[in-house]
């Protein structure tokens, strides 16, 4: 007989979802995933600074030409990260040990499969897909060998975000804090040895991020394999074989999640080529202020993350009412998020850009992207939260076909009509808040249904007195 989850093992450190002020749970919650996706940001940033400032422009210009397609199937990793946390959350909250266990096993090989096939994919078409984006003649090289060194690690970026929505789900959002910590500090620290005393370039900086992803890979593997609670996973456990119903579910959620974020990264190209047929100090400033974007969003994406996994436990535990009232928690503080930041951004945004550009142009320039999205922000809460919600009761094909039909698509549309008319930076980036404006609407008309059915269906499965 399965037991609830709060009956069961939790190990110190765990935030109670069943249970407890869902404000100061799901803060509480948010906060490490908030430093954890900052500090990626801040990585990124430095492997960037390493190679541009004791190597080459040109290996600085093959790294940063790789940008798209990182972000693409990183993107389409984290996504299958997120219905495993999805997936055993539900499972903890029904207090069931066994499909726990099943769900851990089976989502190991797919996230670990899912890495491999990502890095032969890589590996056979780099050049192939980086001459498609149009890298440069003097680039191309460094930009291939960069990516397919890169590409290496995908199979450990899988088993580190397999690890993170399995700890994540069971409230532990510290340990994977710790661990990218870990590896992130190694990774400065291996970029300049690489490059510095290895004289290498941007094959030293691939290395250099391949290597900490392996280190954070396994050290979570290892806390997973010593921790005592139904999250418990070690690689013997593999021996009792994947679950056919758990590898439908989890790829069912996975693949649209992971989806949306690689069409995402494809809309933005045509996003990025409108900004280039600007001059070059329009082209510098969108750049610089574009830093903002990867801040906020990452900020208020920990918010999305607590939506889906305390709505997972608390409709697994029949707590129906709670779930519902997680979704409005997390799109309240995700709202709040936006707001605040975008309201910084507007008030300081000069300074914000001063820290990336020193010529009063390109800052001027920035400012106009700036004083668009800083009232942008808030408006995508409302869309992502309600993608994260559908996602926490099971949903995610509907709600991937409705964010790429507005949000995608429209935005390809806007840019060969109002901004192919008006040909202005603020009749481009106009298109963000109006995408998400439609987005968010048809996103929440559809958890609001969604979650009506859901709930009836259960109604109808209870048994009847009498």
């Amino acid at each position: 007989m399965a037991t609830r989850h709060s009956d069961s093992v939790r190990a110190k450190g765990e935030i109670q979802m069943t249970e407890g002020s869902l404000w100061k749970n799901m803060l509480l919650f948010s906060i490490p995933l908030m430093l954890s996706q900052l500090l990626q940001v801040l990585f990124n940033m430095a492997d960037v600074a390493v190679v541009g400032k004791f190597s080459s422009a040109e290996a600085l210009g093959a790294v940063g030409s790789t940008a798209i397609l990182v972000t693409l199937f990183t993107g389409f990793i984290i996504g299958m990260g997120s219905a495993v946390n999805v997936r055993v959350a539900q499972h903890l909250g029904a207090g069931d040990k066994e499909r726990t266990a099943a769900s851990i096993r089976t989502s190991f090989v797919i996230c670990l499969v899912t890495g491999v096939i990502i890095t032969v994919l890589c590996l056979l078409s780099a050049r192939f897909m980086l001459e498609l984006l149009g890298t440069k003649d003097d680039l191309i090289d460094g930009a291939v060998l960069y990516f397919r060194i890169y590409a290496l690690g995908m199979p450990a970026l899988g088993v580190f975000n397999f690890g993170n929505g399995v700890l994540s789900a069971n409230g532990d959002t510290k340990r994977p804090l710790v661990y990218l910590m870990i590896a992130g500090v190694l990774n400065v620290l291996f970029n300049l040895f690489f490059v510095i005393i290895c004289g290498m370039a941007e094959d030293g900086v691939a290395l250099a991020s391949i290597i900490t992803q392996y280190v954070s890979a396994v050290l979570i593997l290892i806390h997973m394999a010593h921790q005592n609670d139904d999250c418990t996973f070690r690689l013997r456990d593999l021996k009792a074989g994947s679950d056919g119903l758990e590898r439908k579910r989890i790829l069912g959620l996975g693949i649209p999640a992971g989806l949306q974020n690689a069409i995402f990264a494809v809309a933005n190209l045509f996003i990025q080529g409108a900004v280039n047929s600007f001059d070059s100090v329009m082209v510098e400033g969108n750049s610089a202020a574009a830093n903002s974007d990867a801040i906020i969003y990452n900020v208020m994406a920990a918010f999305y993350t607590a939506c889906s996994t305390f709505m997972g436990q608390n409709m697994g535990a029949g707590k129906r009412d709670r779930a519902l009232k997680s979704y409005f928690i997390g799109t309240a503080y995700s709202f709040a998020a936006g707001a605040v930041l975008g309201g910084a951004l507007f008030l300081f945004g000069r300074e914000f850009l001063s820290l990336f550009a020193n010529e009063e142009a390109v800052i001027e320039a920035g400012l106009q992207r700036t004083r668009i999205m800083c009232f942008s922000y808030a408006v995508s809460a409302l869309m992502d939260c309600a993608i994260a919600a559908c996602r926490g009761i099971g949903k995610s094909l509907a709600p991937t076909v409705i964010v790429v039909m507005g949000s995608c698509v429209f935005r390809v549309v806007w840019i060969y009509t109002v901004f192919a008319h008006f040909r202005t930076i603020p009749s481009l980036y106009l298109l963000y808040i109006f995408s998400w404006t439609i987005t968010s609407v048809a996103e929440i008309i559809y958890f609001a249904v969604s979650y009506k059915k859901f709930t009836a269906r259960h109604l109808a499965s209870l048994p009847t007195a009498g």
